[in-house]
């Protein structure tokens, strides 16, 4: 392999699972970025009593949460001249023996960032805790939409690769620092029609219990999610281009905010007045409000049909 790669491996309380992850990166991978996340444990003690001359550990003196601890780690691979760069975490359920299946499609040019897919088989989605498997199904389906990549699952996770050629364009400070960041890194690829692949694999559970709060992160994530979401339509279908899927958009809003907006007025004149609203009324409410709908589900069909469009990558092998 001539492709020079590197691991980030952020670690937070993880002292009894980060060294056997570390002793399973393959031979192959040249350098290991341990970013010790102002951990309260020996974790950093545990990194460097391996005595690994791969592996290199970064202290943050405060918490940044797992994308600030990701993003410095991708700092010091770009400046090691990495390649490619992979994100492992530390918690031993990201199985080391896929990492070469994971950087394949970059080597090959396929793709300039993939990321693991634990939902692609039956079998894979049974072995997830149950909670765990609800709330990637509700975070899958809003990330489809807010970051444009309607192909891909399993958005939350964090097993990841990144050729050092596309990471370079990113602007590190659009980048969320905390369980938003792998939701962010594909919102902020997909303007720059970079080309993502899913890679299934299995993940490894120990029995732990799940952190996930399904109500909450709803809520949490509801706000961003949004915020992501009107970023992107404005800069791809208005600052950068203004395609068919832009028209279709904006007369869509236009008509289904105008019927939905007339309707409700006499709808509720209509009550207050205690007479049914007329025939044509009623008309002039539904017809531009299903007109804007149907307007607004072709621009999602021509979203959807775009990420096909992003051309390959030089390959790398």
């Amino acid at each position: 392999m001539s492709a020079t790669i590197g691991v980030v491996v952020p670690a937070f309380r993880a002292e009894t699972t980060l060294g056997d992850v570390l002793r399973a990166i393959p031979k192959g991978v040249a350098h290991v970025f341990v970013v010790d996340d102002a951990s309260p444990d020996a974790g950093a003690r545990a990194a460097e009593s391996l005595g690994d001359p791969r592996v290199r550990l970064i202290r943050h003196e405060a918490n940044r949460g797992v994308g600030g601890a990701v993003k410095t780690g991708y700092r010091a691979a770009l400046d090691a001249g990495c390649d490619v760069i992979v994100k492992m975490d530390a918690d031993g359920q990201m199985d080391p023996a896929h990492l070469d299946e994971l950087i394949r499609p970059l080597l090959l040019g396929q793709a300039g960032y993939a990321k693991g897919n634990r939902l692609r088989s039956l079998e894979a989605a049974r072995a997830m805790p149950r909670r765990r498997l609800y709330g990637n199904l509700f975070l899958s389906f809003a990330t489809k939409a807010v970051s444009g990549y309607w192909n891909l699952l399993d958005p939350t996770n964090g097993y990841t690769a990144i050729r050092a050629d596309v990471l370079r364009r990113l602007d590190f400070a659009r980048l969320q620092e905390r369980y938003f960041f792998e939701t962010s890194m594909l919102v902020e690829l997909h303007p720059l029609r970079v080309p993502v692949r899913d890679v299934p694999m299995s993940a490894r559970y120990q029995g732990e219990p799940s952190s996930l709060r399904l109500l909450p992160i709803s809520f949490e994530f509801g706000a961003r999610l949004l915020r992501a979401l009107l970023h992107r339509l404005r800069l791809e279908y208005v600052v950068l281009d203004f395609r068919p899927a832009s028209a279709f958009a904006l007369a869509g809003l236009l008509l289904a905010g105008f019927g939905a907006l007339f309707g409700g007025y006499h709808w509720y004149r209509s009550i207050v007045e205690q007479r049914a609203a007329t025939a044509g009324t009623v008309m002039v409410a539904a017809l531009p409000f299903l007109l804007g709908v149907q307007f607004l589900v072709q621009a999602v069909v021509l979203d959807i049909g775009e990420v096909r469009d992003f051309p390959p990558l030089p390959p790398l092998d």
